[in-house]
């Protein structure tokens, strides 16, 4: 079967060698006799599986032993409801408003406290990473529990070059989109969270990966839910219920690819060519408009546009012909946006820089 150029923005591309290593696994896990989906999570195999995926994350990205690593459900936007819920214990934090996942953060935590937007790109319709000094200014009186990113913009194709300046104030991202595709400084963090659907693994298992001490005694808010509650998971090894076994089991594999394709630094390389190919390429086109402004341009998420929504229509579905698939817009920008996660490969990235030229030199006959 031929396997298509999958730019979807998530669920999104996982690399083959984890799809055929959970088939042959599938019905057998290593001689138990039974599935990864049929076992008890209490069992000795699921305790080394997720106790192997903690190990294989923190070797990769350098956790240190004062962070904690769960493995959690809910996806991310749960944790726009868990960030303050937990950490919220003066009633005051900051949101840098960068995109439409930042801004219902935003919109969240204003339910349980006083969340103030720092700072906010809507303007200019987040085509560019705001301004971080007022962040930084704000974060110097020492009066806020934390102050908030949404690190990278799957919608808007922005991503932060460099982190605000927090001083004291613990910095808490949604690193979602950017998780796993560049070296991480976890200590510049007090707390940072992913849904795993783009680069660590399949939709339905969310990696928080949180200091040690502001996980206090519990939670911020008596109303947060136990479930929600880092400290109670955090005690429970990411296991107050029945987690999702098979996504962890997914995620574990994941993490263990990325570290013998050369690690964080290596994906770091091929992504930032994956997208110079197609930056360059629609910096020097006369149909294609990149959306994002240059010093803010993410290096998961490429987006783009034509002159008309009727050109758009076209290319997509010009692409899908060509078995390009993902490449349509989210629905609140339109367009186009190719989401070159680490499993995209250059040569997926290079068969659509091929048909967008292609395209180009169609309409220019025209």
């Amino acid at each position: 079967m031929q396997r298509v150029h999958n730019f979807s923005a998530g669920p999104a591309a996982l690399p083959e060698s984890v799809l055929q290593d959970a088939q042959a696994e599938l019905l057998d896990y290593r001689g138990c006799g039974m599935s990864i989906l049929e076992m008890s999570h209490r069992s000795h195999a699921f305790s080394e599986v997720i106790q192997d995926a903690e190990n294989t994350l923190r070797r990769l990205v350098g956790i240190p032993s004062n962070y904690h690593v769960l493995f959690l459900q809910g996806g991310a936007t749960l944790q726009f409801a868990g960030v303050p819920m937990n950490l919220m214990r003066t009633g005051r934090a900051g949101y840098i408003v960068s995109g439409n996942f930042a801004r219902l953060a935003w919109q969240e935590a204003r339910k349980y406290g006083e969340a103030e937007a720092l700072s906010s790109s809507e303007e200019t319709g987040f085509d560019r990473i705001p301004d971080l000094a007022p962040a930084a200014e704000r974060a110097a009186a020492g009066d806020l529990d934390y102050v908030y990113i949404c690190q990278n913009n799957t919608i808007f194709g922005t991503m932060f070059s460099t982190l605000p300046d927090c001083g004291a104030t613990p910095l808490v991202a949604d690193v979602s989109s950017c998780f796993l595709s560049m070296p991480l400084d976890v200590e510049r963090y007090g707390l940072i969270y992913a849904g795993a659907q783009k680069n660590a693994g399949p939709a339905g298992v969310t990696v928080v990966i949180v200091r040690d001490d502001l996980l206090g005694e519990g939670p911020a808010l008596a109303c947060c839910p136990s479930y929600m509650s880092y400290r109670t998971q955090a005690d429970k090894d990411s296991m107050m219920n029945t987690p999702n076994t098979f996504g962890i089991y997914l995620c574990g594999k994941v993490f263990r690819w990325v570290e013998n394709e050369g690690g964080l630094a290596a994906m770091e390389k091929r992504n930032r060519q994956k997208a110079k190919t197609l930056y360059d390429l629609l910096d020097r086109s006369e149909i294609f408009v990149p959306t994002a402004q240059p010093e803010s341009r993410s290096i998961s998420n490429v987006t783009f546009r034509c002159a008309t929504p009727e050109l758009d229509e076209a290319f997509i579905s010009g692409a899908r012909e060509r078995g390009i698939e993902g490449i349509k817009g989210h629905r609140l920008v339109g367009g186009m946006r190719a989401s070159i996660y680490n499993a995209v490969s250059q040569a997926s990235v290079d068969a659509l820089a091929a048909y967008m030229q292609e395209f180009e030199e169609s309409r220019r006959s025209n």
